[in-house]
């Protein structure tokens, strides 16, 4: 039997583990909220590591992911995204536990005309990016036995995501406008659950960076458009440009990420973004 702690049980993927957990009967599941492992506070998370026994992966789903608003929240998002990561990599270390950490695509400044590999230099635009890009360098430092998991434009039933936004907008509206020339891969976080099980489940070695994400590119306009297609929502959609919808924070233009390095570890095949997210629907 395999122990896996999660970490911030009410996030979107922690919640997508828990819906597919059924999946993996070899897997014993210790899910934590923020309030039962308060990953900023190192006195707790080195108490919960000891008092929980021998542990054999933590999967890292607590972090700081309000993008706009950490460009007025410096010091919040970098306490959980850098300080909380280097408490639970150190705790990992110490109690000899394999550490899976979920990081971004806004680690990348969006000038690439291809997708990001695994090695692709690293330029954030944004503190949100900024922060999660510390708190893989930390984990670096302080480990050997990690995968660092770098995902994109996560959406679930769970949580607040932009399938979840869109779907209440087309309810309260007749029309609204959606940036057209920011280019990703929507990703359904029950699908990137999956994965991380799989890559437990597999006994991988091959420790290190990986991403994920669903096959295919949209923009933010085109994955509206879908969600409203498949949920024969009425609403009007318009196409804008991102300078005519400014936001705190700066998003990389273009964020896809190439997905070889794991599909061949794996052998798998991933779900293109439309047929995910029709399964949601």
């Amino acid at each position: 039997m395999i122990t896996i702690l999660v970490t911030g049980k009410d996030s979107q993927l922690a919640q997508c583990i828990q819906s597919v957990a059924a999946n993996f009967p070899n897997f014993n599941f210790i899910y934590k909220s923020s309030r039962e492992l308060d990953i900023t506070n190192v006195v707790q998370v080195t108490e919960v590591f000891k008092s929980l026994g021998q542990i054999d992966f933590c999967i890292n789903c607590a972090a700081y992911t309000a993008v706009d608003r950490a460009e007025s929240e410096v010091e919040k998002a970098y306490k959980i995204n850098v300080e909380g990561v280097k408490n639970i990599a150190q705790a990992c270390f110490e109690n000899q536990v394999t550490l899976i950490h979920i990081s971004t695509d806004f680690l990348f400044d969006g000038t690439s005309l291809n997708p990001y590999t695994e090695e692709s230099e690293t330029n954030p635009l944004n503190v949100y990016g900024e922060t999660k890009l510390k708190g893989e360098l930390v984990i670096q430092e302080l480990l050997s036995n990690y995968f660092i998991i770098r995902t994109s434009w996560l959406y679930s039933e769970f949580g607040n995501n932009f399938l979840k936004t869109m779907l209440r907008l087309a309810k309260e509206n007749d029309e609204i406008s959606v940036v057209n020339d920011q280019l990703g891969s929507p990703t359904y976080a029950k699908d990137l659950a999956e994965v991380i099980l799989k890559l437990i489940g597999a006994k991988n070695v091959s420790y290190g960076i990986y991403n994920y994400s669903n096959s295919g590119v949209a923009s933010w306009y085109d994955f509206a458009s879908e969600i409203f297609r498949l949920s024969n929502s009425k609403i009007k959609l318009k196409r804008i440009n991102t300078n005519q919808y400014p936001t705190p924070a700066i998003r990389p233009k273009y964020s896809v990420l190439d997905t070889t390095k794991i599909e061949e570890s794996l052998r798998i095949e991933i779900p293109y973004w439309k047929e995910s997210l029709r399964k949601v629907i």
